[in-house]
């Protein structure tokens, strides 16, 4: 189980989450508590470097925000992010520095962790992207599984019960997901790992692997 503890996913020295990721094992243990998080962490933000837009909504000054927009709070927009034409906030979002919300993407209740790109009709919910983490066009997490179930993470024959009924995808640190990808409920996916395009993933991908298909992944040489 170590491979899935936040310490061997994510380098926590690129995020101004990394409080809330400290006091927990596991990532997705994190989920529930993000929008409480934002709200505190928000009210201490220095004023010369952020200012607040609205309830519970602090943008860096530094970064761009496109006028059609719309952001949702409670959200944190760090410095130099951009987000672009016509992207969708609904709330609980802390979006790291340098990162790209591209046009038509939505997100609700995430971390994103500096420098992460999701640039492209991307849909991120209920999930933690790691540092340099990049989802190809029209890639997805599905967060809800379809018969309303509880997620459970699966890994070497072993069930991990989450008690959670909604858990997009853990993404590691400088994970490549390639375009049309959809990563399926309680998917974990480990650091330096390559998605192939127009994959659909489940369960917990290794780190520094290429993923072909579910049943074609292999070590990064």
């Amino acid at each position: 189980m170590e491979e899935l503890k936040v310490s061997n996913l994510y380098d926590l020295t690129h995020t101004l989450a990394a409080p809330l990721l400290e006091k927990v094992e596991y990532p997705w243990e994190a989920l529930p508590e993000i929008g409480k998080f934002i709200v505190e962490l928000g009210n201490t933000l220095p004023e010369e470097e952020y200012e607040k837009r609205g309830e519970n909504i602090w943008v860096a000054k530094t970064a761009k925000i496109a006028p059609t927009a719309s952001i949702n709070g409670p959200a944190i927009i760090g410095k130099g992010a951009e987000v672009r034409h016509c992207a969708f906030i609904r709330g609980n979002a802390l979006v790291g520095e340098n990162a790209v919300v591209g046009n038509s993407t939505e997100l609700k209740n995430v971390i994103l962790f500096d420098n992460v790109q999701v640039p492209h009709y991307n849909y991120v919910g209920d999930s933690i992207l790691g540092y340099k983490a990049h989802m190809g066009a029209g890639s997805i997490t599905s967060n809800v599984k379809s018969d309303k179930k509880l997620v459970v993470v699966k890994i070497n024959g072993e069930r991990i019960e989450t008690g959670l009924k909604k858990f997009g995808g853990m993404i590691g640190d400088y994970v490549e997901i390639g375009c049309g990808t959809i990563i399926n409920p309680g998917t974990v996916v480990g650091r330096n790992t390559n998605i192939y395009p127009i994959s659909m993933v489940r369960g917990c991908i290794p780190a520094n692997s290429i993923f072909k298909k579910q049943d074609d992944i292999v070590e990064k040489v």
